[in-house]
């Protein structure tokens, strides 16, 4: 048997003609006899994502083009092809497969054989096979095609206005799949009997739903109704047999500035009109959401550039299959509400990527905005069923707009940046899950992926989401969130149990944090029997090597708010030297202490206090956190008096809180009211100023060389390993805003001096270590300047610079790194006791 990787770049394949002859629509010509002379017969499995994409209607209508016979099937190990024909006709057939897949399937592997021929008289599409499942992967949700838009729009369709039209190119998947193969009967679309249209549609070859497994429609289909204030009505028909008018009232709630709670493909969303600065304010009090950002969508990519810069990479990631929300800087002169992203210059936005979503439009042509946030109460996951949004979120909204297709699996808005050019994800979970993303696999198991075993990333308790390695591959769960509540806890279990189902295995190890208090190592620990606690900012390091196939050793710059240390204090801005199965910590920020734990993160202005008292004594410390913050003298002293005594006043070298630190000295935000505002309002000021001072800057998300002139140099500090010290910034900082700089200005200067910082202490490290690869993970590089900053000097310098493109810098990406070192230890231990 040999084996051949094919191409996994996206192909493109024509959509299928009405005109295709009727030899295709009747399963294919009797082409020969038995034994036919000069004709031969190949066997191919093909894996990889190769269901739910089109892959079989693919492989039929090629193979019955080149005049071969034979059968193609899914199993649940991928899809098997036996194809027949002369010798010319076949290899041109395995050609087409490789070079040329449907736009959505994603061929990790062909494995041919040839076998005598069976004397096939014609080709076509056999029933799934049963069984294990081997490498067949399932396919994200796709987002609305331009076919099925039209079809939705065009009154004569029989589709028209049909909340839930779909076609192989686009529609559900991940969230509405329970098992393999990917078959009608294991999605929640079993539930709908197709009506004759329908079916005839579901088993032409020639039709663009040819086993497309969603497939419906207003006859046979899930539907969609209303639930006003009070009412929970079941859902209703017209004497027509179309839905009765819930887009009618829509129109009328969102006009009369109500908030509606709306499901959608993977949870619930709820929408207000964006445009309504009082309906937004009154959903932020609902939800207990004083400033987070809100995310909006656009009825179209013109609405968008009107309202926001838009570059060509943003602009392809808004339309792409995936359709994630993605980060955009506001435009001065457009008309959005301060209250949607309060603080802040740049707003979440995607564009409809249902069908229902496009119907929201078309029930309120007056508005070409709307707020569409997660429809979850404060700290639980986003709500799926109908049930429980009525009950959890009754008291956020004012209507419901329900159906009655069931979602599987949840799966939150993936949010993304363009960073350089390129894709940064702040979270990755619709659109992007399952897709699986190849990792190292230790030499012991290399030319046999599959003989490692599973392995499981738990996550960290902050945006959490999991991760299962099989077979050399990583499969990230979908964005679970905050571990905090029971709920929370429930959702991680369906994440870890839904994927193992559909990966057909169970973990026999995870990666798990070293924090003795983590909810995830908990949960991780509690499902298999061997456990691997990976160290949280090595887990950092491990995910940005793996993603980029890279095994170390390299220098790690590795930056975030907090990390449980291996010497039991919170670290958070390191220097790493390392691999995927260990490290040793080269550098690290100078420690603070955080006065009253957890309350200091929540009240910066604690964290300013101690900074200036760690630099210049408590004195001066305190009579200069007076001149900063004159409305918070008597709260300093308290302050000051649990500092000193040492209760409940943890050791952090975290970067984020630093970050935190001079964001308060500046009057920026004081308080936070969500994970991590004071530097992300902090990062925006500085950005408005770096381009300020640098005129030209082309291509709207990248920095070029920069003038450090007069107001643009970088504050003292002092790199002294093992210490990075930049609390002499920090004081430096709060003097120069009490002599009057804006804002904006010590922004700017702060930041360079945390690039110039990390730039030198990498630079020694590697020149100390004999490394040239350093790779740049944690949360603090979601900001766009430090990312591209670093990496520019670094580069400049010889230097090779890995960055984040799969998964996200911050804990969403932690799993990742927490799965692929528990792996590789796997190896170290199996190869130790095999001698």
């Amino acid at each position: 048997m040999s084996s051949s990787k094919a191409s996994s770049s996206p192909g493109s394949v024509d959509t299928p003609r009405a005109g295709l002859d009727e030899r295709a629509r009747s399963g294919g010509p009797a082409h020969h006899a038995p034994g036919r002379p000069g004709w031969v017969r190949v066997r191919l499995r093909v894996e990889g994502m190769v269901q739910g994409v089109g892959f079989r209607p693919f492989v039929y209508r090629t193979a019955v083009r080149l005049g071969l016979t034979g059968k193609v099937s899914n199993t649940p190990g991928g899809v098997l092809i036996d194809v027949e024909g002369l010798p010319e006709a076949v290899e041109a057939f395995q050609e087409q497969l490789r070079q040329d897949p449907p736009p959505l399937a994603r061929i990790r592997d062909i494995r041919s054989r040839v076998l005598p021929p069976a004397g096939y008289d014609r080709f076509e599409i056999a029933p799934s096979a049963r069984g294990r499942a081997g490498a067949v992967l399932v396919p994200p949700d796709v987002a609305i095609c331009p076919d099925c838009r039209r079809e939705l729009l065009d009154p004569s369709d029989r589709r028209f206005s049909y909340p839930f039209i779909n076609c192989t190119n686009c529609g559900p998947r991940f969230t509405i799949v329970r098992g393999l193969p990917y078959d009608r009967e294991r999605t929640t679309m079993a539930a709908f009997a197709m009506c004759a249209a329908c079916s005839r549609e579901y088993h032409d070859p020639a039709d663009r739903r040819f086993h497309a497994q969603p497939t419906a429609c207003p006859e046979c289909g899930p539907h969609v109704w209303w639930v006003g204030p009070a009412q929970g009505r079941p859902p209703g028909r017209a004497a027509d047999g179309r839905e009765h008018d819930w887009m009618a009232a829509f129109r009328q709630a969102i006009l009369a500035g109500q908030t509606v709670a709306v499901k959608g493909l993977g949870g619930f969303h709820l929408a207000c009109d964006a445009l309504d600065a009082e309906a937004v304010q009154r959903l932020r009090r609902r939800k207990h959401r004083p400033r987070k950002p809100f995310a909006v969508m656009a009825k179209d990519l013109a609405t968008v550039r009107r309202l926001c810069e838009v570059n060509e990479a943003e602009a392809r990631l808004l339309c792409s299959s995936a359709a994630p929300i993605v980060l955009l800087r506001r435009r001065p002169d457009a008309p959005l509400p301060e209250a949607l992203a309060p603080g802040l210059n740049t707003l979440g936005v995607m564009l409809p990527y249902t069908p229902l979503h496009v119907l929201l439009f078309q029930a309120v042509p007056e508005r070409e905005v709307l707020v569409m946030t997660s429809g979850n109460r404060s700290s639980l996951p986003i709500v799926k069923d109908n049930e429980s949004a009525l009950a959890e979120l009754g008291d956020i909204a004012d209507a419901f707009v329900l159906h009655d297709r069931e979602i599987a699996n949840r799966a939150d808005d993936s949010v993304v940046q363009v960073v350089g050019g390129a894709a940064q994800f702040l979270r990755r979970s619709r659109g992007f899950v399952p897709a699986p993303i190849p990792v190292p696999v230790p030499r012991r198991w290399q030319g046999e992926p599959a003989a490692h075993p599973v392995v499981l990333g738990a996550g960290g308790d902050m945006k959490n989401a999991c991760c299962l390695i099989k077979g050399g591959q990583a499969f990230m769960g979908p964005h679970t969130g905050e571990l905090e509540t029971v709920e929370a806890e429930a959702v991680w279990r369906h994440n870890v149990e839904s994927m193992s189902r559909l990966l057909d295995v169970w973990p026999e190890v995870a990666g798990v944090d070293l924090h003795p208090g983590y909810r995830s190592r908990r949960l991780g620990a509690s499902l298999v029997g061997r456990v691997h606690g990976i160290q949280h900012h090595h887990a950092h390091l491990v995910a940005a090597l793996a993603e980029n196939g890279r095994t170390g050793p390299a220098v790690g710059i590795v930056l975030d708010g907090t990390g449980y240390g291996t010497d039991g204090t919170l670290w958070g801005g390191e220097i790493l030297l390392g691999g995927l199965a260990s490290c040793r910590r080269l550098m690290h920020l100078r420690y603070i202490r955080l006065p009253g734990g957890e309350r200091a993160i929540r009240r910066p202005w604690l964290l300013t206090l101690s900074c200036l008292c760690e630099e210049l004594g408590v004195q001066q410390g305190l009579s200069l956190a007076r001149a900063l913050f004159p409305q918070m003298r008597r709260d300093l002293e308290l302050a000051v008096r649990v500092l000193t005594s040492g209760v409940n006043s943890p050791r952090s070298c975290g970067a984020g809180r630093l970050f935190d630190a001079v964001a308060a000295a500046t009057g920026t935000c004081l308080e936070a009211t969500y994970e991590g505002e004071p530097a992300l309002v902090f990062s925006e000021l500085a950005r408005e100023e770096l381009e300020a001072q640098e005129p030209g800057r082309a291509g709207g998300d990248g920095y070029a060389a920069r003038d450090r002139g007069s107001g643009g140099a970088p504050y003292p500090y002092r790199v002294r390993p093992p210490e990075i010290d930049l609390l002499p910034a920090v004081v430096a900082a709060a003097r120069d805003r009490l002599s009057g700089a804006g804002a904006a200005v010590v922004a700017a200067r702060w930041h360079r001096t945390v690039e110039d910082a990390m730039v030198q202490a990498a630079q020694r490290a590697c020149l100390r270590e004999g490394v040239r690869v350093v790779a740049l993970s944690g949360g603090v590089f979601h900001n766009p300047y430090l990312v591209q900053a670093v990496a520019r000097r670094l580069e400049a310098a010889g230097v090779e610079v890995l960055t984040h493109r799969e998964v996200p810098p911050g804990d969403g990406g932690l799993a990742l790194g927490q799965a692929v070192c528990a792996l590789w230890r796997e190896a170290e231990g199996a190869a130790t006791r095999s001698r």
